[in-house]
C-alpha cells in the first residue's frame, strides 16, 4: 500500500520553525515529485512548495519563498520542508503529496502544482502547524 506520513508539526511562536518531514512507505519516491499542500480552517487547499524527483527542481509558493526550504532524501525516502520566520498566516494542516515526475516536472522545468494539483494521487493524513503567541 502506498503511504505518506507527515510529522514535525506543532505549535510555534511567531518568527519560530519548524520542519516537517514527509516518509514514504509501500514505494520509493525515486521517480516522484513531491509537493507540500496547506489547507487553513474555510480557505482552500494551496501548493506551498514541491520538487522534482532528483531534487534539481524545487518551487516555493510566493507567500513563504525565503522562509520555506524543501529538499528530499531518497536514501531514507523522505521529503522535508523547513519552515523558518513562520507567521501567523502560515497555520494549517499541511499535506504532502506524489506525483509521478513526469507529469508535473516537464522537460525539467521547475515543478507544479496549481494547476496540477489534482494530478497528485498519493496524499499523507496531515501534519498541523500553529503560529500563535
Amino acid at each position: 500500500q502506498l503511504q505518506l506520513v507527515e510529522s514535525g508539526g506543532g505549535l510555534v511562536q511567531p518568527g519560530g520553525s519548524l520542519r516537517l518531514s514527509c516518509a514514504a512507505s509501500g514505494f520509493t519516491l525515486d521517480y516522484y515529485a513531491i509537493g507540500w499542500f496547506r489547507q487553513a480552517p474555510g480557505k482552500e487547499r494551496e501548493g506551498v512548495s514541491c520538487i522534482s524527483s532528483s531534487g534539481g527542481n524545487t518551487k516555493h509558493a510566493d507567500p513563504v519563498k525565503g522562509r520555506f526550504t524543501i529538499s528530499r532524501d531518497n536514501a531514507k525516502n523522505t521529503v522535508y520542508l523547513q519552515m523558518n520566520s513562520l507567521k501567523p498566516e502560515d497555520t494549517a494542516a499541511y499535506y504532502c503529496a506524489a506525483v509521478p515526475e513526469q507529469i508535473v516536472v516537464p522537460d525539467q522545468a521547475r515543478c507544479i502544482m496549481e494547476p496540477l494539483t489534482d494530478e497528485y494521487d498519493v496524499w499523507g493524513q496531515g501534519t498541523q502547524v500553529t503560529v500563535s503567541s
